[in-house]
């Protein structure tokens, strides 16, 4: 009896991990099928043994022993250098000098490794290492450059020097790499036979002999020309050129026969003189022969037909030539001839005959009438659909025509038929499924109707299954071609007509926005305007530049849209306006005709807040479009390379928006928009253009250093304005974008041109004719040129053209100064330096005495404040050091050995009143300029005052996290400080310029009396009224989310708190509101009518079977919410768990609870019914797969498992990698008591 082996799931799937899972039968214990169970072998199937060795030893090699041994790809060479070969022999030590760095050049270059050592006779050793074409190249690098060179010329015949070169010259690049060696070859058209060869004498004698071999070679060759006719070149040639290819074969020589195409007569034999003799014997004896023997037939075959006699690559005609012997003459393409010769033995002509006929009636044409739309659907994705036919069919060749609505087929009769049924078949069945229609769109809208990287169009192609056809841009035509599904083309079309309809609608507005604000309404990363483009999709946003200091913002889009963003992004305005001005503006309604907007604040901030919009308004007022007529052909000149032209007029005229139509538009339309005033001049300025372009349009480019540009363009631009009035050129200067940096462009006409010209290039001759003068200028002054890094004299060099201005040294007295630049701008550089020096001679040194502590203060954030005044007034303004540790002033004089504190010091510092060092500014310059910033300085010193306000409000004043307080010393620029808490003092101290401390106390007094205001209007808003509510109705004026008593807080401006479930000691009934009398009053009323409604409604229990409530609730409970808003009632269902599962609650007016009532039993007796089949079903129903698994597992049972063999019981040690080894992993072999085997 077999016995039988038990294994768990896990561990047979631990066991089996190896094996392939087609490999492994697994039988269930309780089979109906099977009863016995599988075998170890059957479950377990063994890996083939290895095959004895002597067996493998008797087996052919196998696919290995072809494998070639892999030569190493690194190879070394060794190179010796002679001494009296070596170009670098008296070196101071070896390695270093010429000869090592030539060799780190070599290594570099090539890739090779060098290692240089000298031999004993002083000759120089080179081991080189790396791949072979890099030694080779080394090699060669180190015979020319670390090797005396000699030269030595050999004489071979001129056409043998070909062969020299070989092809593409790669023979002789081998020979120069394997000679070492330079080799020149004469030129074709020189007459010299000389080769010269260069490098080293073992090097030149190697090149000279492969040159003599090659020569040699050549010598014994020979080359003969045999004239023979045209007509019997096929029977020398044979049929598929067998013929000629035995005969070179044979004889070793190379026959060239004119192609039948070249009109040549004459073949070419190159070779050995004896064996080139005999091929030419054996071709004269075969063209005697067949002159002897053949004759001609002629025949007439239709022009159309004679493609199939030539066949593909000429293949019938050697067909025939082959099986008949007979050549066949067409006449070429371009001649008109039908006539067809055929020559050949006259026994054979009548079988070629045959043949000529069944070629030519062997393939036939045919035509399927096909609209030229079909083609490519026909064709296929990358020609997919007529791959098919054409693997079928490979020799039919299917032709479309672009534009005719007919397919030509052409090939074997019987091979045409069937495709030509296949065709019509696909031509009947996409007729009747498919569609086009054709629209008519402006060509100017159609890239926008393609989208970015064709987004739009493949949006629509993808949704609607449809190939849209645009024409491209020069076609100029408005025709669009939409093909696909009959139904996709129709929604295709309406959302085209839609899109080139709103496009058609689009509109462009200029929107005035304070730059400042730009910043704030983009947001953080764009976050702002990205929600702003996501709710106007349609409408693109144009921010201007922020270097160009632009108010516009520029939409663009559908009309309606383009309103819409406009009034969102006016209020946004007004928000930023509002915050700012601390007002609340009031913009009128969208649907309003109402003209006014409402400010509400203080009266201060209302009329700073109204002059804003007043001057928004202003600006809009004033921004104008006009439109000029220029025509098309001229808008390239106009616009210039890269925009030069073009960018310079909106520079000059501040600000405008220049428009041109799209390039082939065919529009002449040219919109300007911007400021009227700028507007007008751009207009002036772009007609004066296209005239002078139309009529005589002349232009010239001149070049010019970039640091002349500025000289060249004056202060304020009033030398080129000079120019340019005194000519009436315009001079166009690169700006920063350009690449070319030094080109000036001149325009107008040829007459004002060419006078510009002359003025600008005396200009630049002057600039260029560089000149060195010197002027005196006195050694206590030279600081002032040279400090912070030369920047009075950087400042000069940028005013007047780059002039070079060098001071002496400092340390030595010389006075001399010397200028090196163009004439005009040293001139005016000297002219400069005088003004600077009298300046700083008639400056004078002031002191301005202000305490310390106000310093930082004067100086203002990163020092603005003194920036300012030093620019302002041209003076120097030095602060004293700080004084980190002020002695208290009330101090009295110390006494030191009996003497007075002040004794033997100067009497000022003695003097209490006498200003401290630490408080003293210095200010350098003109005496009046001095007085006037001392004064300036003063006005800086911040002044303090007090404000009383009291205790209570200082928190509110104070803000949340000091926002408020920040805000109003941020507005009125000065410091408030507000006492601590635990002083309980209503004192405020503002701090700041004697300018700003009234506007500040004036802005506190008013917080202060919007804080009372607001205090008065707390109290007012905190009237708490109490409404009794039976708690069973709470939920229902709560509402489903909180919606009904939302509405109620928010339209009558209240809180409503109802009691907490939670807490006993609350009364349940009772609910809170909290608000203005009249406004509680109002919200209890809305709560009582509630109550009212709801007194009026009854509960009605109702027994359903609790099998139909989900079907009753159905999905997420859409069905019950549809009945209950269908009688107007609520319907409760009982929670799991309910004593009574059946029992629903219907809560309404009595009629309605009643309907209700009915419509559900209904849907009950109709929904049970399917509950009780259901049922009855299931009986007969096999259980699911996942409850039969609930079984517990038997395991897997094997018979004859080798465990089982032995009378002991015990199963398997899976952990044993001996029993259960794992595929590709080594078995450990057990253990030995005399050790491991040897």
């Amino acid at each position: 009896m077999s016995s039988v082996a038990v294994l768990t799931q896990e561990s047979f799937a631990e066991h089996r991990s190896g094996l392939a899972q087609q490999q492994v039968k697994v039988t269930a214990l309780n089979s109906e099928e099977e009863n016995d169970p599988p075998t170890y072998k059957e479950a377990f199937p063994p890996l083939p043994e290895k095959a004895p060795c002597l067996e493998a030893a008797q087996e052919p090699a196998g696919p290995w022993s072809k494998i070639r041994p892999i030569k190493a790809s690194v190879i070394t060479q060794v190179f010796h250098v002679p001494l009296e070969e070596r170009k670098y022999k008296d070196m101071n030590q070896f390695g270093e000098g010429e000869q090592a760095k030539i060799c780190l050049d070599i290594m570099q270059k090539t890739g090779a490794h060098l290692e240089l050592s000298l031999a004993k006779d002083q000759g120089l050793s080179i081991m080189v290492s790396g791949k072979l074409e890099a030694v080779m190249k080394a090699r060669k690098e180190i015979v020319a450059r670390l090797q005396t060179q000699a030269s030595a010329t050999v004489a071979i015949p001129k056409e043998h020097h070909r062969f020299v070169i070989g092809k593409n010259g790669e023979k002789l690049q081998d020979l120069e790499l394997k000679t070492a060696t330079k080799i020149q070859i004469p030129r074709p058209d020189d007459p010299s036979n000389q080769i010269k060869i260069t490098g080293t004498k073992e090097g030149i004698e190697k090149a000279r002999h492969e040159i003599l071999l090659i020569s040699a070679e050549q010598d014994k060759r020979a080359v003969e020309r045999l004239d023979v006719e045209k007509v019997y070149h096929p029977f020398i040639a044979g049929p598929y050129n067998k013929l000629v290819s035995e005969l070179m074969q044979d004889t070793g020589t190379r026959i060239n026969i004119p192609p039948p195409s070249v009109n040549k007569t004459e073949i070419v034999f190159t070779g050995e003189k004896e064996q080139l003799a005999q091929a030419v014997a054996r071709v004269k004896k075969i063209y005697e022969e067949k002159k002897k023997k053949t004759t001609t037939i002629a025949v007439e075959v239709k022009k159309s037909q004679h493609k199939y006699v030539i066949g593909p690559k000429g293949n019938s005609l050697q067909e025939i030539l082959e099986k008949t012997g007979v050549s066949v003459e067409i006449p070429p393409t371009d001649s008109s001839s039908e006539t067809v010769i055929l020559r050949g033995e006259p026994e054979k002509l009548g079988q070629a005959l045959t043949e000529v006929y069944a070629k030519a009636n062997s393939f036939t044409v045919s035509s399927v009438s096909a609209p030229s739309w079909l083609h490519r659907f026909i064709i296929g994705k990358k020609g997919q659909n007529l791959a098919k036919i054409t693997q079928q069919m490979p020799k039919v060749h299917i032709e479309f025509t672009e534009g005719e609505d007919k397919i030509t087929l052409e090939g074997p009769t019987e091979d045409v038929n069937v495709a030509q049924e296949q065709i019509e078949v696909m031509v009947k069945d996409l007729i009747n499924r498919m569609d086009y229609a054709e629209i008519n769109v402006d060509h100017k809208f159609h890239r926008h109707l393609i989208g970015k990287n064709g987004a739009n169009i493949n949006r629509i192609k993808d949704l609607y299954k449809v190939s849209v056809r645009i024409p491209p841009d020069n076609e100029k035509s408005n025709l669009i071609r939409i093909e696909g599904d009959p139904q996709g083309v129709q929604q295709a079309k309406k959302e085209l007509l839609e899109l080139a309809s709103r496009m058609e609608n689009e509109r462009t507005k200029d929107l005035i926005i304070e730059q400042k604000f730009h910043r704030t309404i983009i947001g953080q990363k764009g976050e702002r305007i990205r929600e702003i483009r996501e709710k106007f999709p349609e409408v693109i946003i144009n921010f201007p530049d922020p270097a160009h200091k632009s108010d516009i913002v520029q939409l663009r889009g559908p009309k309606n849209e383009v309103e819409k963003c406009t009034k969102y992004m006016q209020k946004m305005v007004a928000d930023l306006i509002r915050e700012e001005s601390n007002t609340k503006i009031d913009l009128p309604a969208e649907n309003s005709n109402s003209e006014t907007i409402v400010i509400t604040g203080k009266r201060a901030n209302c009329e700073a807040a109204r002059h804003r919009i007043l001057a928004i308004q202003k600006e809009l007022a004033n921004i104008t479009e006009v439109e000029v007529s220029i025509p098309s052909k001229l808008h390239n000149s106009l616009i210039g390379a890269k925009g030069r032209f073009i960018r310079s007029i909106m520079e000059e005229c501040g600000g405008v928006h220049i428009h041109f139509p799209t390039e082939g538009s065919g529009s002449d339309t040219v919109t300007i928009r911007g400021p009227a005033q700028d507007v007008e001049k751009a207009k002036k300025q772009l007609l004066h253009l296209a005239e002078e372009k139309q009529t005589k349009s002349y232009t010239v480019d001149l070049r010019a250093k970039p640091e002349y540009h500025k000289f060249l363009i004056g202060k304020g631009g009033g030398n080129i304005r000079k120019v340019r009035d005194n000519t009436g050129a315009r001079i166009i200067f690169p700006t920063s974008e350009d690449k070319d940096q030094e080109l000036i462009t001149i325009m107008g006409t040829e007459e004002a041109v060419k006078e510009a010209q002359k003025e600008l290039e005396a200009l630049i001759k002057n600039l260029d004719n560089v000149v060195e003068d010197s002027m005196v200028v006195d050694p206590k002054h030279h600081r002032h040129f040279v400090i912070r890094r030369g920047q009075v004299l950087r400042e000069i060099a940028d005013e007047y053209g780059g002039v070079m201005v060098s001071f002496p040294r400092s340390g030595t007295q010389s006075d001399k100064v010397t200028l090196k630049g163009a004439k005009d701008c040293v001139e005016a550089a000297k002219k400069r330096i005088q003004e600077i020096i009298e300046d700083l001679e008639a400056q004078v040194t002031i002191e301005c005495t202000i305490p310390q502590k106000f310093h930082r203060s004067i100086m203002g954030p990163k020092g603005s404040r003194i920036q300012q005044i030093t620019r302002d007034y041209g003076v120097q303004i030095k602060f004293p050091d700080r004084e980190e540790n002020p002695a208290p002033v009330a101090e009295p004089a110390v006494q030191e050995n009996g003497e007075e504190g002040g004794e033997g010091k100067d009497g000022k510092d003695a003097d209490p009143s006498s200003p401290k060092k630490c408080d003293i500014i210095i200010i350098s310059g003109r005496r009046e300029k001095c007085e006037a910033a001392k004064e300036a300085l003063q006005a800086l010193v911040p002044v303090t005052i007090e404000v009383e306000v009291p205790f209570d409000l200082h928190r509110y004043i104070i803000g949340q996290k000091g926002s408020g307080i920040r805000k109003m010393m941020d507005e009125f620029e000065v410091n408030i400080q507000v006492p601590a808490p635990e002083l309980q003092s209503d004192t405020i101290t503002i701090t700041g310029l004697a300018t700003n401390l009234d506007r500040a106390k004036a802005g506190l007094l008013e917080r202060v009396k919007e804080l009372q205001a607001e205090q008065e209007d707390r109290a007012l808003r905190s009237f708490k009224l109490t409404v009794t509510v039976d708690p069973k109705y709470h939920p229902k004026i709560i509402g489903r989310k909180g919606a009904v008593i939302t509405q109620i807080r928010t339209e009558h401006e209240v809180n409503i708190q109802f009691p907490d479930k939670d807490d006993e000691s609350q009364a349940q009934d009772q609910i809170t509101i909290t608000g203005y009398e009249k406004n509680a009053e109002a919200a209890r009323d809305a709560i009582m009518k509630i109550v009212g409604e709801l007194e009026q409604m009854v509960s009605e229990d109702v027994t359903l079977d609790h099998r139909v409530h989900a079907r009753i609730i159905g999905a997420r409970g859409k069905a019950i919410r549809k009945i209950m808003d269908e009688f107007k009632v609520d319907i409760r269902f009982p929670q799991s768990g309910a004593p009574d599962p059946n029992c629903v609650t219907v809560t309404g007016l009595p009629e309605n609870v009643e309907e209700a009532i009915d419509h559900i039993l209904n849907l009950e007796e109709e929904y049970l019914a399917d509950v009780v089949d259901n049922e009855a079903m299931q009986v007969y129903m096999k259980p699911s797969s996942h409850e039969e698994s609930k079984a517990p597992s038997k395991g897997f049972v094997v018979r004859d498992a080798p465990w089982a063999t032995v009378n002991n019981e015990k199963a398997p040690d899976m952990s044993s990698s001996e029993d259960f080894p794992s595929f590709g992993a080594q078995v450990a072999p057990k253990t030995l008591p005399w050790g491991p085997k040897r």
